[in-house]
This record gives C-alpha cells, sequence and structure tokens, in this order.
C-alpha cells in the first residue's frame, strides 16, 4: 500500500536496524519514496550496526546508515540514504510520548518493543490510540505473539484483528472516522511549486520538495541565486543548551543536527568549502565548567552532540585565549551560504527551474491559483502551490506586515590575517558568543556582527567595524587594543520575529479568523497552496535545511521531521492566533 507520496512503514522499536535495512534493501530504482519511522528507547551507536551486520549481504547498507548516524539526543532525527530515496525518521525517546509527536499517514505498522509492565492496561490503550491516529485506510499491523495482549486495545482503537495467526496481525478499518482525525494537506496534482526568493531558504526549500517527487520554479529579484541575505563570504551553524530545553533548544538541536550532515554531504562533493568539525560557544554567566557539565547531566546530552569545557580546555581547543568556559559542539562549524545554496539546487537538478530577475510586487488569488504579478500588475508565474522564502518581503506579499517580525541590518568585518600586531595564531575553529569569529580562510579573516533593526542603510560604516572590534575582544583578550591596517565588510538584513524562530507553514487566512472563536492553532483557517519560510534571522545555515524539510513535508504529506509541539512554535499562524484570543468578543 502506498500513496504519491510514497510508502511510509512505522516501527515501534529498532534494534540493530534490521528491519529497516532488509526493506531498504528491497527498493528498486523507480520504486516511489520510502518513508521509515522508527522510534525507540534505546538506539544502537553507530558501531554496534556496523558490527551487527558484518558480513552480511546488508553490510554495505548497514555501513552506509552508520556513516550518517547522529548524535543519540531525544528527538526526531531524519537521515537520507540511497541517494535520498529512502529516508529514516529516527525518534529517540519513550514511544508513548514521541507517537503523539509525529504527523504521517503510514500504510504499514510493526510493534517490536514495547513494555508496558508499570500500567499494562493503560499504556496498551495508549499505544492502539497512537497508531490508530497515524494510520491509513486499511493500515496493516504486525506484532511477535508475546504482544497478544495488545489485541484488545486494538479492536477498541478501529483495527480488525485477523484470527488464527502465530504473530499478531491487524488492518485498519474503523467503523466511524475518529473526530479530529488530522487533516490531509489539499490534492495538488500538479505537485509543482513557485518559490519566491532564491535565498538559502528558498534553495533549500526547492531542494528538500525535489527529494518529495515536486517540482519547483524558483523565482528572484536577482539575476542569480543567494546574492542577498545568503551572499556573506562565510557563516556559523550550531546549537544550543539551555537550562529548560525548551523549544528553542530542541528546535535548534534538531536543526543543528541536520545541518551538520548537510554540510558535510556539500563539503564532501568538493562543490563548497566549510567545516562540520567543531565550534565554541562562549559562556558568559560567570559560572564554572562543573555547573554547565551538571546542566548536561541532567538533560542527558551526549558528548557527540555538545560538551562542556573550562576555558582552558578550550584555549588548547581553539588555539587563542579565551576567559570563559565554553559549550564545544563536535559537529557544529562553518560554510559558505551562498555556495552551499547552490549546492542543493545542484541535487535539486532537473526539478528546480530559476528565474531571476523578477520582482514580484504582489499576489493575487483566482480561481483556486496563485498569480505572481509585478509592479505593473503584469503577470510573472502562476501556480496552485506558492512558497514565500523572501525575508521580510515575505510578509509585505502576505499582507501581514503587523506581525512582530523586523528586518535588522548587520555588518560583517573582514581583514587580512596578515594585518600588523594580529595574533600570531587565528582560531582553529569558530568561536561564538557576544560576537564571533571564523577561522582563517584564503587570507583572510571574518568576524561581527553588528545589529540594527529597522536601519537600511546599505553603505559599510566604520563605527560598525569598531563595535565589531570590540565584540571580538571579548571573545579573546588577545584582540585587546588591536586594529587592523586595514578592513573590508558586508551589509546585509536579517528577517528576526519577536520570540526568535522562524516562520514555517501554511499562511493564515487572518480576513476568516476575524471575529471566530478559535483556541488552538489546528482552528485557524490558511490560505490554501500559500506556505512560509522565512525570519531565519543570523541562524540560515543552521535552520535552513530543517525548516524545509519541515515545510516540503507539510506541503506533499510525507511524515514530518519535527515533534508537532515544535511545529506550533514554527507556525506562521501563532501570531494571528495570538491576536485573536486578545480580541474582545461580542
Amino acid at each position: 500500500m502506498e500513496s504519491a507520496e510514497g510508502r511510509v512503514l512505522l516501527q515501534v522499536g529498532f534494534g540493530l536496524g534490521e528491519a529497516f535495512l532488509q526493506v531498504w534493501h528491497r527498493c528498486a530504482e523507480g520504486d516511489p519514496p520510502l518513508h521509515f519511522i522508527a522510534l525507540t528507547r534505546h538506539p544502537p551507536t553507530a558501531e554496534a550496526l556496523r558490527q551487527a551486520h558484518r558480513g552480511s549481504a546488508l553490510q554495505p547498507l548497514a555501513d552506509e546508515l552508520a556513516a550518517l548516524w547522529p548524535p543519540l539526543t531525544p528527538n526526531l532525527h531524519l537521515l537520507s540514504v540511497g541517494g535520498a530515496r529512502v529516508q529514516l525518521l529516527l525518534g529517540v525517546g519513550e514511544p508513548l510520548h514521541l507517537l503523539p509527536q509525529l504527523q504521517a499517514r503510514v500504510h504499514e505498522m510493526r510493534v517490536d518493543e514495547f513494555d508496558a509492565a508499570q500500567d499494562p492496561t493503560h499504556a496498551l490503550r495508549r499505544l492502539a490510540r497512537g497508531l490508530a491516529r497515524l494510520a491509513a485506510p486499511q493500515a496493516t499491523l504486525q506484532a511477535p505473539a508475546r504482544l497478544q495482549a495488545l489485541q484488545p486495545a486494538l479492536a477498541a482503537a478501529g483495527f480488525a484483528v485477523a484470527p488464527g495467526t502465530d504473530e499478531l496481525r491487524a488492518t485498519y478499518q474503523p467503523a466511524f472516522q475518529p473526530r479530529g482525525r488530522q487533516a490531509r494537506p489539499g490534492s495538488r496534482p500538479e505537485r509543482h511549486a513557485l518559490i519566491v526568493g532564491a535565498g538559502l531558504a528558498g534553495c533549500a526549500t526547492a531542494w528538500a520538495l525535489a527529494g518529495q517527487g515536486w517540482r519547483s520554479t524558483l523565482i528572484d529579484r536577482a539575476d542569480a541565486p543567494a546574492n542577498q541575505g545568503s551572499g556573506n563570504p562565510a557563516g556559523l551553524f550550531h546549537g544550543i543548551v539551555t537550562p529548560q530545553d525548551g523549544a528553542h533548544a530542541r528546535f535548534n538541536r534538531a536543526a543543528a543536527l541536520l545541518a551538520q550532515r548537510t554540510v558535510q554531504r556539500a563539503v564532501a562533493s568538493g562543490m563548497v568549502r566549510g567545516s562540520a568539525s567543531g565550534l565554541l560557544r562562549l559562556d558568559t554567566r560567570g559560572l564554572d565548567a562543573s555547573v554547565l557539565n551538571e546542566e548536561l547531566a541532567r538533560l542527558q546530552l551526549p558528548a557527540d552532540y555538545v560538551q562542556a569545557l573550562d576555558a582552558a580546555s578550550a584555549s588548547e581547543r581553539c588555539g587563542l585565549r579565551l576567559r570563559h568556559p565554553a559549550w564545544f559542539y563536535p559537529g557544529g562549524g562553518w560554510v559558505q551560504p551562498a555556495v552551499l545554496a547552490r549546492w542543493m539546487l545542484q541535487q535539486a537538478g532537473d526539478a528546480v527551474h530559476f528565474r531571476g530577475s523578477l520582482d514580484v510586487q504582489t499576489l493575487a488569488e483566482r480561481e483556486g491559483r496563485w498569480q505572481l504579478l509585478d509592479a505593473t500588475g503584469k503577470p510573472l508565474a502562476e501556480g496552485r502551490t506558492v512558497v514565500l522564502a523572501n525575508a521580510s518581503n515575505a510578509l509585505r506579499l502576505a499582507a501581514a506586515t503587523h506581525w512582530p517580525v523586523q528586518s535588522v541590518r548587520g555588518q560583517i568585518s573582514v581583514c587580512t590575517s596578515a594585518s600588523s600586531a594580529c595574533p600570531r595564531t587565528w582560531p582553529r575553529l569558530p568561536i561564538a558568543g557576544a560576537g564571533y569569529l571564523l577561522p582563517e580562510l584564503d587570507g583572510e579573516v571574518l568576524f561581527g556582527a553588528s545589529a540594527h533593526p529597522g536601519d537600511q542603510a546599505a553603505e559599510l560604516r566604520e563605527a560598525d567595524h569598531r563595535f565589531n572590534l570590540q565584540r571580538l575582544a571579548l571573545l579573546s583578550p588577545e584582540f585587546e587594543g588591536w586594529r587592523p591596517d586595514s578592513w573590508s565588510g558586508r551589509v546585509g538584513w536579517r528577517c528576526v520575529s519577536d520570540d526568535r524562530l522562524p516562520l514555517v507553514g501554511a499562511v493564515p487566512d487572518e480576513s476568516a479568523l476575524a471575529g471566530t472563536a478559535v483556541e488552538r492553532l489546528d482552528q485557524v483557517p490558511r490560505r490554501t497552496g500559500l506556505f512560509m519560510f522565512s525570519a531565519l534571522g543570523s541562524r540560515g545555515i543552521s535552520w535552513a535545511a530543517l525548516g524545509a524539510q519541515v515545510l516540503a513535508a507539510r506541503i506533499s504529506g510525507a511524515p514530518v521531521p519535527l515533534e508537532s509541539s515544535l511545529l506550533e512554535a514554527l507556525d506562521p499562524a501563532r501570531f494571528a492566533l495570538r491576536s485573536a484570543r486578545r480580541a474582545p468578543r461580542g
């Protein structure tokens, strides 16, 4: 059983990957995309994967999977293998907690690992209801004989259990459609999207849609992709750690881990320069490194995701004297954002068509289709699905200028590495904190950056260079009093939301929302076929890959590689919902 979006399988458990590898092994060239979701409390290590299949027919696949195996942090991990034809969505954590966080339509289900010892009746009912919520019509389910106790719960949830078999087998065929059933995206037989904005967000969206079998037309006012906000010579990517491990930390963690794998692939291609070999972020709260390590222990974050270093160890790691302890992200790093964007377009291949020197001024909706119009009202393109990925202009085109999102001017500084009185060595790793400093690249070093909301001045300013120097001295005392012989820089604008999270998803229909009583995001009416990927702020490299994969999944109907609670934190309708809740009701 499969759909136009491909075949979706769900396994509760993962073991040593046998079931996934067998399904992948049976995939043939030209088959629809395969999405395999696995939920497990005890995922194997990369080395365990390799050893378990050593000498078997599955060894090449196991080795490929192990090379991509992520730090086993408690969240969803999207791994693309087999030339991106096969996607594994690995959920690390308690399956009963992860099931309600999934958005997917599953065709085949298998329950291999489940412990209901503490509360058998309640746990089995929760499991059955969670599986039923995700099941496509006629979805099949399989479980070992030792889980026969699951049978009554499955029957109550709408599964027809097959009698007389050693294994537990069932088919989802409820007598009625459950209330609150997750709606699927509207039918879009074109499987084609118009993407406005060819920066990192737009290029990543085209790349992600291509992976779901969609074509796209990428439209930009510049004559080449990634010439605006994504045009800095280089930039950073990394996760964050907070004591509460709230939405910001969890989203940044998931995004940074996918960014790491994406950058590694891009750099390995030889097309892109960068590194995913580590980054230091200084912690200036005045805490001892032992306190930071206690935070990590409490959050159960593994060392291959983040480590806490004292100032001496951090200094040794980067090659510069540092005053503060630091978070070391082994998979963080730097990359050329514009070249990364062009690499993504290369990966999309013939599925994307770029059209430059087109300035979209307005949107018009006519008979279920969107028209992109220039300043004279002339149509530039038309389609059923449109993604606005053009930073602050996305809000203007969506007529959402009242949202708490602003354009922030930023200036970076660049100087030659041989500038007089500079440190004897430049950092081996990127350093972030109050500002940031990148390793030497082609005889130059880049640091920054200033931030001026609402400032539209395009010229380089001496005052901003001095500000960047002050921030540099906060990173390392080796820069105190230092001034380059000469410097250059670049000015760009970042689109930033007040809650410091991006806008990813369907655009709300605020005119239809006016005067209605809504309490949840899924109750907010949407403008059919209109989506947004904007407000990436200064974290475009970190957020682009995951944000694009999330958006592509929501457009195409594929499994969404992010927990529902985090999807709500990114939803463009979150601001409209807050306004609606505050509005007086007659």
